[in-house]
């Protein structure tokens, strides 16, 4: 397979680079060596975990933590894989030695943030998110923000909803969530031409869902839109003709 391929190249690599004048030696007794078979083992269960294999992914995973057991990186994968397998309590047990081992990693804490969401802990939820936010260099913060706007949209907060979706379009207005939810509450609120603008961004994505086919035929009933509204409410019954959104929209005509 090919995540093994890849981990027996990495492991050549590192014999290999496990030279002295003397001849090769125990790459496992340098530490640039446990380091790298760690990384490897990682990597390999990642790519297995990425393939929805988890049963595969624990032994490369396991193997990683047996060289270094206070990886961050191991810990956050093996608490993915239990996630992926409803195993919450091992989920959690993995993520809360990630964190205590990491330095306020922020991708981890989206991750964690993600699993308490998941399990409806939002308070948690948000408290994490929040926490995440504070590192203004991370790579996927538009996505965090985004993530707190739907958790206090749980939390019946829909003025700071608003404000983080804002914020995550701010960084990434390309964000089809924060897209959605602005358009959705700007229908609700009746601020209609708002709501046209942010459906229109989200719709430029190429993500139709039932919910925003819905939002879409109600938003060209109120332009006149007639020929949008039709061909929207046609891809509705197309798509999702057993949805809650298709029987609503029946019960509009």
């Amino acid at each position: 397979m090919i995540f093994r391929a890849v981990f027996l190249l990495l492991m050549a690599g590192m014999l290999g680079a496990c030279v002295s004048t003397g001849g090769r030696v125990d790459p496992m007794k340098t530490q640039e060596g446990r380091d790298k078979a760690r990384d490897a083992y990682i990597q390999l269960g990642l790519g297995f975990l990425s393939q929805g294999a988890t049963e595969k992914a624990k032994e490369p995973l396991k193997s990683a933590l047996a060289i270094d057991s206070s990886s961050a990186e191991a810990h956050g994968a093996l608490a993915a894989v239990f996630q992926r397998e409803m195993e919450p309590k091992l989920a959690e047990q993995h993520y809360r030695k990630a964190l205590s081992n990491s330095d306020n990693d922020a991708r981890l804490m989206n991750n964690y943030g993600g699993f308490l969401y998941e399990q409806k802990r939002y308070k948690e939820a948000y408290d994490v998110y929040l926490k995440a936010t504070q590192d203004d260099m991370y790579s996927e913060r538009s996505r965090v923000f985004e993530n707190l706007g739907l958790t206090c949209i749980q939390l019946d907060r829909k003025a700071e909803a608003a404000q983080f979706f804002e914020r995550a379009l701010r960084l990434n207005a390309r964000r089809p969530v924060a897209l959605f939810q602005m358009a959705q509450m700007s229908y609700e609120k009746r601020d209609y031409v708002s709501a046209r603008n942010f459906y229109r961004g989200y719709s430029q994505q190429g993500q139709q869902t039932p919910q925003s086919l819905l939002l879409g035929i109600r938003l060209a009933k109120v332009f006149d839109q007639r020929d949008e509204a039709a061909s929207l409410g046609l891809q509705l019954k197309r798509l999702y003709p057993g949805t809650p959104e298709y029987q609503q929209y029946l019960s509009e005509q």
